[in-house]
Formats: structure tokens, sequence, C-alpha cells
């Protein structure tokens, strides 16, 4: 047995924290939220492209403002205390017309509503009389997007054919048409509730002559079940269910299925090129009817392919095909293809073939690559437009500038032979743009950790300036103390590649002390996480963005965070550390980075390091606590997923791979549980519908099978970002900075029983 590590850094407290100390830190984000002015967030063009909307900071907290492109005026977008007094009535909650619960809003297609999401439900506004309620269900709901939920009937409204003579829909667990007003005719006969035909795939061919549909054998109904242990209108519990498919589990098998309408002529479509999916896209067919398309991505995320299916037999190929011998990143928007002018002849498509996630011409006959459209050492992060008759695409990319941060935003236009490749913004930041619905304008919206938020609205045609929509006035922020986090760079594991991070210090600071160092981590695969853009108030935190950075630095911390190997945004081998190997959590990578700071720094304590996060964060800080324990003392662990197995499948089976192997225990904090030598404290809301709540327990069982010391916090009625969904926000807070100061930076913090208190009500009862 390894023998306990010695903390001679954290001695018995003798020195105190005040109430008023902690309290100050509590109440940072929204002290500086009032001191800013004109800080605009990304914009988002109204649908018939006359303006844009965005969010921004004025007294008090945020407005949504409409900008009219054409007379350079600006008008509110909506009247937000009306808003806020229906959704308050809506929800049975209070919101102020200045903090308002969403951050960011998508029109409806007429322009006259507005959607946003809130507590993991879709909301609708109308403008006109500014009434709110749930959005309107259009899908049938499915666990993680690949196992329907049949409790909730599936949108099942006539489907109509382009010439609108024909409509079908599912009767019985089969196909039906007829014509408009006629009689409803079966056309398929083998239909069943263990082999159904889902209503919402029906797509008809453009000519009106052909349908396709998906028939589909149901995956396993995993369900996840919760205790609400307090509720608020009742004093006994309530016990709430969530369809919750985890990795391993038989997930719904989609068959695509073709049919003459006229005939009602069922062909089949053989099934060797898509057999084993994980995910079927939806159905593409192309201008001339004469074929349609989807995208399959088999079980294990390491076989992709664009499928073409002849509608005249039914007959299927391969028009595209990408392999991996890791994974396939599907997620984070790098699953993209474009059909050219809807024929198929020719396929945009995005790939890590060569190292670096870049764009293909391929031949859609043959799925032969034409040429590789963008290429280099850099990444295209996103594809915004494809303009078929000018062949010309507009995309997001980083780490094509030299000597500037790779992981900085920038936006350019290159035709389909590669050529012509034209920067679309030049200022040294990360930059959102939002380019108008025909494209002949857009709003770059720009700013870098040390260079607040400039908004600008540019002709697309040759950058030129039309006006400057916004530029934040942070003057009584800077007055009041702040000062931008510094960028941290260090070479990683292998001696050569840069790990990017920032460094977060004390408004008080004093070189001449010593100071223990937090890390915040979150370092899940699906996208790199350090701020690059201005931090709005300050602030930035995996898990829960309610625990600032600074507002812990404040309290006597150096507060740092960088992306090591295993996250994205860089090339295909930096992120492959990942596979099958989410433990990693590039931490080599991390605690040489610090080094690198401490050797810089003499203020830098490497004696004294601790660390938190929360989700994949959790997982991460448990992670660290567990194989690295002569580094990192102390850890938070917020909502984990501790357990590749416990956790959602379509998250874990992505980095995990299928079928599941004995990489799932070498990364899970249960079966390592055993190694803890440093203080850790779990933290878990009991409504968790992001991550199953059992993950954390179950950590807590094995650490108490192992003997192990800890301190767990469960939060009834808490959510994933558990510390912002219940109770008074200080609580959370400071029961975070309390662990901190008492056990990392070892001094006294006050005693919170102690302090004055009201009963429920405001009401004091009597002593006994």
């Amino acid at each position: 047995m390894a023998p306990l590590l010695a903390f001679a850094s954290v001695a018995p407290a003798a020195a105190q924290v005040s109430a008023e100390d902690i309290q100050r830190s509590v109440q940072l984000q929204e002290s500086w939220l009032y001191l800013t002015r004109d800080v605009a967030e990304p914009a988002q063009w109204l649908p018939g492209g006359q303006g844009f909307t965005y969010r921004k900071t004025v007294e008090g907290g945020f407005v949504f403002v409409t900008y009219d492109s054409a007379t350079n005026s600006r008008r509110a977008a909506f009247d937000q205390t009306a808003i806020a007094a229906s959704l308050s009535k809506a929800m049975n909650q209070t919101f102020e017309p200045l903090r308002l619960p969403f951050e960011r809003i998508s029109y409806t297609a007429d322009g006259k509503a507005f959607e946003f999401r809130y507590a993991e439900e879709g909301w609708r506004c109308t403008i006109a009389d500014s009434v709110c309620a749930q959005a309107p269900r259009t899908s049938q709901p499915r666990g993680f997007g690949v196992v329907r939920d049949l409790t909730v009937p599936a949108i099942n409204t006539p489907r109509r054919s382009p010439d609108g003579k024909w409509e079908a829909y599912v009767e019985n667990f089969n196909i039906a048409i007829r014509p408009v007003g006629g009689q409803w005719k079966r056309i398929s006969f083998d239909g069943s509730e263990a082999n159904f035909y889902d209503p919402e795939s029906i797509v008809w061919s453009p000519n009106s002559k052909k349908l396709a549909a998906y028939r589909v054998i149901p995956g396993y109904r995993r369900e996840v079940t919760r205790v609400i242990t307090s509720p608020s209108d009742q004093v006994q519990p309530k016990v709430i269910v969530q369809l919750y498919p985890k990795p391993g589990d038989p997930v719904d098998i989609d068959r695509p299925v073709l049919f003459h309408a006229e005939t009602g002529k069922h062909i089949a479509i053989p099934e060797a090129l898509f057999a084993n999916p994980y995910r079927m896209g939806k159905f593409k067919w192309r201008k001339d009817s004469a074929s349609f398309s989807f995208t399959f991505d088999q079980r294990g995320h390491q076989v992709g392919r664009l499928i073409e299916v002849d509608a005249r037999d039914g007959t299927p190929r391969a028009a595209v095909e990408e392999r991996a011998k890791t994974f396939i990143n599907t997620g984070s928007g790098r699953e993209f293809y474009h059909e050219v002018s809807e024929l198929g002849a020719e396929v945009i498509w995005m790939s890590e073939r060569d190292g670096w996630n870049h764009l293909y011409l391929i031949d859609g006959r043959t799925g032969k690559v034409k040429n590789q459209i963008t290429r280099g050492d850099w990444v295209v992060r996103e594809v915004v437009k494809v303009d078929d008759a000018k062949r010309q695409i507009w995309f997001a990319a980083g780490g094509m500038r030299p000597g500037e941060d790779p992981y900085l935003q920038h936006y350019y236009r290159v035709d389909f032979d590669g050529r012509n490749l034209t920067p679309m913004t030049t200022v040294d930041a990360y930059h959102d743009v939002a380019f108008s619905p025909d494209m002949s304008m857009y709003v770059d919206t720009y700013s870098r950790i040390d260079l607040p938020p400039v908004s600008e609205l540019r002709r697309t045609s040759d950058g030129s300036l039309v006006a400057t929509v916004e530029k934040a006035d942070i003057s009584r922020l800077v007055a009041a103390g702040f000062k931008a986090p510094e960028a941290f760079v260090a070479k990683g594991r292998d001696g050569k590649t840069d790990i990017y991070g920032v460094i977060v210090r004390p408004r008080d600071f004093d070189p001449n002390k010593t100071y223990p160092v937090v890390e915040n981590i979150y370092a899940g695969p699906h996208s790199s996480f350090v701020p690059k853009k201005w931090w709005p108030f300050g602030y930035q935190s995996s898990g829960d963005k309610t625990i600032g950075m600074q507002s812990l630095a404040d309290l006597g911390f150096i507060v740092v965070m960088m992306d090591g190997m295993g996250t994205l945004n860089r090339s295909k081998a930096f992120h492959d550390v990942a596979w099958k190997n989410i433990g990693d959590t590039g931490l080599a990578d991390r605690i040489l980075w610090h080094k690198a700071a401490a050797a810089k720094y003499s203020w830098y304590d490497i004696d004294r390091v601790g660390i938190y996060g929360g989700s994949a964060g959790g997982q991460n800080t448990l992670m660290a606590m567990l194989f690295h324990p002569e580094f990192y003392k102390v850890g938070i662990a917020y909502n984990g997923c501790h357990d590749n197995r416990m956790d959602k499948i379509s998250w874990n089976e992505a980095w995990m791979g299928w079928p599941l192997d004995e990489s799932y225990a070498a990364s899970s904090g249960v079966d390592n549980a055993w190694r803890l030598q440093g203080k850790l404290m779990l933290v878990v809301g009991e409504l968790d519908m992001n991550v199953d709540p059992a993950s954390t327990y179950q950590v807590a069982d094995a650490l108490i099978r192992a003997g192990k010391d800890f301190d767990m916090l469960t939060v009834p009625g808490g959510e994933h970002g558990v510390l912002r969904s219940v109770g008074p926000v200080d609580y959370g807070l400071r029961r975070h900075y309390d662990y901190f100061l008492r056990h990392l930076a070892g001094v006294g913090t006050p005693d919170w029983n102690r302090m004055p208190a009201s009963a429920p009500g405001g009401t004091v009862p009597a002593a006994h």
C-alpha cells in the first residue's frame, strides 16, 4: 500500500477570512455587471434580413436591441417588461425585465415570435402582444437522439406531396396514402409495434411520385428514476422518470423504405451498407427525384457514409465513405456535408483524414476526392454558407494566422477548387460573425480576454465598414479594479505542442507573497474551454458559471485554466489522446503547464494546488485527485460523470467507443476510488437530468468501502448546474470558497451556523 502523502503546506488555521470578504466575492458578479455598458453579444438576423437582434449590458442588467441595417437605427427588440410579466406568470417564478432567463433567441420563420430554452423546455413569446408559453412540440422526444420516447406520440400530421395532390401518414404502424380529400389506402402491411413506420421520417420526392420513410425496431427503454425529496408544493416526496439510454444499450434501428405513390409498390433496399447503425440522417431527395440520400453513422463512430439510393430499384451505394482508427467526430458542428446543386454529383465533405479538420470536394459518383478545398496545420470550425452558383464557401477557422493564438476564430471565403482564400476578419481577436440571409452584410462581434467586445456591421462584398454597432465601455469596471487574465503558454507532454491557458490573480495581488493555486478544469473532448473572448464581468467557469474565477482569486488564490491534450480545436492527434482514455484528462500537460508557471513566477506555490470542475469537469477533478495525488491536494467535483458506463450514451460512446471494454473501467472514478489521498468534496444535485446522480453516489460508496474520508454535499432539488438551481446562491459559493480556504490555503472561515438567520417566512419560533 502506498504511503499517505504529507500535506506539510496545509497548517492549522492561523489566519481567518471574514464573512464580509466571502460575501464580497459572492456578490462580485452582480457588482461588476452594473459597471459595464454596451457589452454586446453575437447578433441574430431577423428572418427577412431587414435587421438583427443582440443583447447588451445596461445599468441593472441586459436589454435586447434590434438594429435596422437600412437606416442604422436601433429600437427595443420587444417589450421586456411585458415579457418578464408573461414569463413570470407562465413559469410561476419572478423575472425582472432586465434579467430575463435567456441570453439568445431564435426567431420563428415569420419573425412574429421568438423562442428560447429554459430548464430543459422550449418557450415561445409573441412580439406584438408579449404572450409567452411553452413552444409547441415539433417532434417525438428521443433519449439522447437514439431511442424514441414511445410514451409520447409521434407527430403524425399527414405529409402533403409537393404538388399538393397526395398525403401520407402512419395508420396502425403502417404507411397509408390518399389523394387529398380522398380515401386512405395502406401501402405497407408489415408494420407492427415492434417494427413500425415513423411518420416523422416521411419525405416525398420533388415530383410527388415517390416517398421514403424509416421503419424502426425500437431500442431499449432504460429509465433513470429520481426522487424529489423536498418538493415546494407538498410535504411528501415525488418521483420522476427519465428516458436515459446508456453506453452499450440497444438503440433504435432505422431502416429506409421506398414506395411508389400511385401503385403503392414497396421497393426493398438492401441493408449491408448501413448495418449496425448508431444514427441515420434525414432523407434528402435529389431535385431530379432520381435518388435520395442519407447519412449513416455506424455504432462505434469509426465508419460514416453518405448513402445514395436509386429511386427506381432501391439500390444503395456509398457516395462518400469516412473511416477512422479512433473516432469520427460527429459533434460540435463537425459533421458537415453539402450536395452541390442538390444533385449529388459533387459533395462538399468535412473530414480529419489528413490530420486536421478540413473541407474536400468529392465526386459523388465515384466517392473519390476531386480536390482538397482547405489545407494546412489549422482547423475548419464551422461552415456558414455554400454558394453553389458562385462555387464559394464561407467558413470559420482557427490557427491559420502565424503567431496568433490558434484558438482565436476567424472567418474566410474560398472557392470550391481551394483558390482565392479570402479573410473576412482581420483583427487579432475571437470573432463571432452573423451573415444576413442574402449574404450581403455581416455583423462581426469580436473580442479577446484583454479586448472588450466591438460589434461592427460590414459589407460582404469587400468587408467595408457600414457602421460600428456597439463598443463596450468598461471604464467603471477598470476603475473598480478589473484586470484582464494573463494568457500563458507552456509546452505539453511531447515537449513540442503548445498548451494554452489563463492566469487570474487577486485584485490586491502582491508579487512578494506566495499564493496557493486552484485549477478550474473542464476537459471534455467535445470542445475547447479556455476563454478566448472578453470575459463578461470577469467570469468563466466549467460546470457552473456562477463560480467565478476572479471571485475565488480575490480570497487569496491564483486561479488558472488550460486546455490539455484530448480536447478539441487542434489537430486530430491532439484530440485522439481522449480515445478510450477520457480518464487521461490532459493531466500530464496540465501539470507541466503549472510547473512552467511556477518556474516563471515566484508567487506561484506549486506545492499547494487544488482543482474543481462540474459535469465532465467533475470527472476530470476526480481523475486528478486519484491519479496525481502528489500534485493535486484538494478537489471539489460537481455532478461528475464519474463512470462512463453510467452516463448518457451519446457523449460517452463518442469518445470511449463501442462495444464497451476494459477502457471504461480504467477511466472510472468508481473503480479507482481506492486511490484517493487528498481532500475531496463531492457535490451532486438530486435532480440532475444530464448526468445520472447515481454516478456520484457510486463514487461515495466506493470511497466508503475503501475506508476513505471525504466530504459530500447533496443538494435537494439541485439540477446539473447545481449551484445555480437551488437555494440562496451564496450557500453553494461559500461552501466552495470555504473548502479551498480551509484545506488548501490553511486559513479559517466563519462559523456560519452562528450567523443570524430567520425561520421560513421570517418568524422566529420559540426555543425548546
